[in-house]
C-alpha cells in the first residue's frame, strides 16, 4: 500500500514537471497582438515598432497585427514597412473586425507582411497618391513620378512576397479596391478569417518564406496570446495627433491666453491657455503642416485686431473668419482626408472664435478709453467733507475713507472741499466753494434786495 502511494506521488511530481517545462516553453514563444485603429502617423509608426521590438526581445512565435485605418503618411508608413521587412519574428497583419479596411497606406503595410489576412466583410486598395493641390495638370510630370514611384513600391512588396504584382498595381494606378474574397482570388492576401482563433488555426503548420528567402513553419497551437496594451503616453498622443483635436485645443487655447493677458491674476484661463495650446503644438509637431495655413490663421488674428479698433462694419471680422477657415482647411498637408481638418470643424471653430475675439476685444478697449475711477488718480475731482478744520492742514471724509489733506486756504469743519492733487498719502483740496462759478442773481433775490434798500430810504426819511 505504501508502495504504491509512493509511485503515485512520483508520478504525480513527473507529470507537473511535464506541465510546467510546456509552459515554460509556451510563455518563451508566445503570440503576440497588437491593434492599429486609425489612421498611419508617426505614432503609428512607433507603436508598430516597439512592438515588433518587443516580439523579438520575447522570441515571440509571431506578431498578429490587427488593422484598421483609412490610409495616412507615406513616410510613417514607410517606415513601418522597412521595420516589418527587416522583422525576425513572423508578422501577419490581419485586417479587422468585419467592416474594417486597409485603404490606401493601409494596403502597402498589407501587402508588407510575411502573412496576409481578412476577415469577412472588409476591404483593401486604393493606394493612389493624392492631390492635395489642385494643380495635377499644371505639374502633371511631378505626379507622374510620383505615382510611379508608388506603383514600383508596391511591385517591389508583392514579388518579394509571392502575390500578384499587377493586382497590386492596380490599387495604385488606378485606385482599385479589393474586398475579402476578390484579394485572396487575386492573391494579394493568403487567409480569410472569421475571427482570431479562425485566424490562428489556419496560421497552425503554415509554411512562409521571409523576406530574405529563408522559410520558417508557424506554430500556434498551444501558445499563450497576449494582447499588446499601449502605454499611457501613447494613448495620448495618438489623441492629440488627431488634427480635429488639436485644432480645436489650439483656438481654445488662444481665446483663454488673450481672456488672462487682460484680466491679470485670474490665472485658470492662463493655465487653460498654456496647456491647451502646449498640447496642441505637440499633436501639430507630428503632423505635415502647411506653412502658409499657419500664415493664414496668423492673418485672421490680426484682421480680428483691426476689427475691433477701426470702424469697417464687420469687413474686417468677415475677412478673419475666412483667412481662418480657409487656413484651417489646408494646415494639414497629408493625402489622407483623415488626417485633414474638415470644413464642419473649422467652421464651427473659426466662427465663434472670431465674433468672441472681436467683443472681448472691443470690451478692453472701451474699458481704456474710460475715465479712470480707481487708485490714486481715480482721486482727483472727487468731492469731500472736512472731518477738522484745515487750517493749512487736517482731515477730510472723500469715498468712504478718511484721508490727511492740505488746503492752501483756511476749511471749516463741515464744509466741502474738492480733491485737486495727491502727494504720497496727503489730499491736496480746495473748498467746493471756490472752485464752483459764481451764482447768479435770481429775480426773487434781486426783489428782496429792492424791497430792502427801499426800506432803507423810508427809514433815514424819518
Amino acid at each position: 500500500m505504501k508502495r504504491r502511494s509512493l509511485i503515485a506521488i512520483l508520478w504525480l511530481f513527473f507529470l507537473s514537471g511535464v506541465m510546467s517545462f510546456r509552459a515554460g516553453a509556451d510563455s518563451g514563444s508566445p503570440i503576440l497582438t497588437l491593434t492599429i485603429d486609425d489612421q498611419i502617423t508617426p505614432i503609428s509608426s512607433e507603436i508598430i515598432r516597439q512592438a515588433i521590438d518587443r516580439a523579438e526581445a520575447e522570441k515571440a512565435e509571431v506578431l498578429i497585427l490587427e488593422l484598421s485605418t483609412p490610409g495616412g503618411l507615406d513616410t510613417s508608413m514607410r517606415e513601418i514597412v522597412q521595420r516589418i521587412l527587416s522583422s525576425l519574428v513572423p508578422v501577419v497583419v490581419y485586417v479587422n473586425p468585419s467592416g474594417a479596411r486597409a485603404a490606401s497606406a493601409g494596403f502597402v503595410i498589407l501587402l508588407a507582411a510575411d502573412v496576409a489576412a481578412m476577415a469577412q466583410g472588409t476591404n483593401t486598395g486604393a493606394a493612389h497618391p493624392v492631390d492635395l493641390t489642385g494643380e495635377m495638370e499644371k505639374h502633371k510630370t511631378l505626379f507622374t513620378k510620383i505615382e510611379n514611384d508608388a506603383a514600383a513600391y508596391v511591385r517591389t512588396l508583392a514579388e518579394n512576397r509571392g502575390r500578384n504584382v499587377e493586382a497590386a498595381e492596380k490599387a495604385v494606378r488606378e485606385s482599385r479596391s479589393y474586398n475579402e474574397v476578390e484579394a485572396l482570388n487575386e492573391k494579394l492576401i493568403e487567409i480569410i478569417a472569421k475571427d482570431r482563433a479562425d485566424l490562428l488555426a489556419q496560421l497552425n503548420g503554415r509554411k512562409i518564406r521571409r523576406f530574405n528567402g529563408q522559410e520558417a513553419v508557424i506554430q500556434t497551437q498551444g501558445k499563450s496570446v497576449v494582447a499588446i496594451d499601449l502605454s499611457w503616453r501613447q494613448k495620448l498622443l495618438s489623441f492629440l495627433v488627431n488634427p480635429q483635436i488639436a485644432f480645436v485645443l489650439f483656438a481654445i487655447g488662444a481665446l483663454c491666453l488673450y481672456f488672462e493677458f487682460n484680466n491679470p491674476g485670474a490665472i485658470a484661463p492662463g493655465v487653460v491657455g498654456a496647456l491647451s495650446i502646449i498640447l496642441a503644438l505637440y499633436g501639430f509637431h507630428f503632423l505635415p503642416i502647411n506653412v502658409t495655413g499657419v500664415l493664414l490663421i496668423a492673418l485672421s488674428l490680426v484682421l480680428f485686431v483691426l476689427e475691433a479698433k477701426v470702424q469697417a462694419f464687420g469687413i474686417l471680422g468677415a475677412g478673419g473668419i475666412a483667412a481662418m477657415i480657409i487656413g484651417g482647411l489646408i494646415l494639414i498637408d497629408a493625402p489622407s482626408p483623415e488626417l485633414r481638418i474638415g470644413l464642419p470643424v473649422v467652421a464651427s471653430v473659426a466662427v465663434p472664435f472670431g465674433l468672441i475675439m472681436i467683443f472681448l476685444l472691443r470690451l478692453a478697449i472701451a474699458a481704456h478709453k474710460m475715465k479712470v475711477v480707481t487708485g490714486d488718480v481715480g482721486m482727483i475731482g472727487l468731492v469731500g467733507v472736512a472731518e477738522t478744520d484745515l487750517d493749512l492742514e487736517g482731515s477730510i471724509f472723500v469715498r468712504g475713507e478718511l484721508w490727511r489733506a492740505v488746503a492752501k486756504t483756511r476749511v471749516s469743519k463741515g464744509e466741502q472741499v474738492r480733491v485737486t492733487g495727491i502727494k504720497g498719502l496727503m489730499l491736496e483740496v480746495e473748498p467746493e466753494t471756490a472752485l464752483s462759478p459764481p451764482k447768479q442773481a435770481s429775480a426773487v433775490t434781486l426783489a428782496e434786495d429792492g424791497k430792502a434798500e427801499a426800506h432803507q430810504h423810508s427809514g433815514s426819511d424819518l
